[in-house]
């Protein structure tokens, strides 16, 4: 199969055991398993990356993409927005942050324009539909609540490839189409 595109999906920082200190080790080597695994993908021919911009693990894929586009300008990142004021209630420097990464973006997709109340499950849906493999950081897909644990049920049904990391152990597991990645 040819894979090409590459969605991300995970926990906001308050999910985390370390919540907002992005200085604490587990948070670092999370970071250093996600950013080897961007590569990996980039290597093996992923060029399109989706990510929803949400806080923590959206935020930190994107930057990955962004530091190696600089050795390879063929990587694409797209930014696949729920509604214009996603940020809205976000600190000054996270906001600051997000719209640096909208300006470095290929690309911007907006499903909705106002919020709605489905407008996060729309954009992860949508990013699913668009998606070839789902990097999705979370202990299991078997998860019951949240965002994350919606959206790899819902790329599981849809026969989606899902490299699953565990933001604890930093296991990888690979789920569905799992030839060559």
């Amino acid at each position: 199969m040819n894979r090409i595109s590459c969605a991300f999906t995970g926990h906001r920082p308050s999910k985390f055991p370390w919540l907002e200190d992005e200085s604490d080790s587990r948070c670092i080597a999370l970071k250093a398993a996600l950013s080897a695994q961007i590569a990996e993908l980039a290597h093996n021919g992923v060029t399109q990356f989706l990510s929803g911009m949400g806080e923590g693990v959206d935020i930190w894929s994107a930057l990955t993409v962004l530091e190696l586009r600089k050795e390879n300008p063929a990587l694409k990142r797209n930014c696949i927005l729920p509604c214009i004021t996603q940020a809205g209630g976000w600190s000054d420097s996270a906001r600051e942050l997000y719209d640096w990464i909208l300006d470095q973006a290929d690309s911007r997709v907006y499903v909705n324009r106002e919020p709605t109340r489905n407008c996060m499950m729309e954009r992860n849906r949508f990013m699913v539909n668009h998606l070839t493999v789902l990097l999705a950081v979370c202990k299991n897909i078997g998860e019951r609540r949240g965002g994350t644990a919606a959206t790899t049920r819902y790329a599981q049904r849809t026969g989606k490839e899902i490299i699953l990391l565990n933001p604890i152990t930093l296991s990888i597991v690979h789920e569905g189409l799992t030839a060559a990645i």
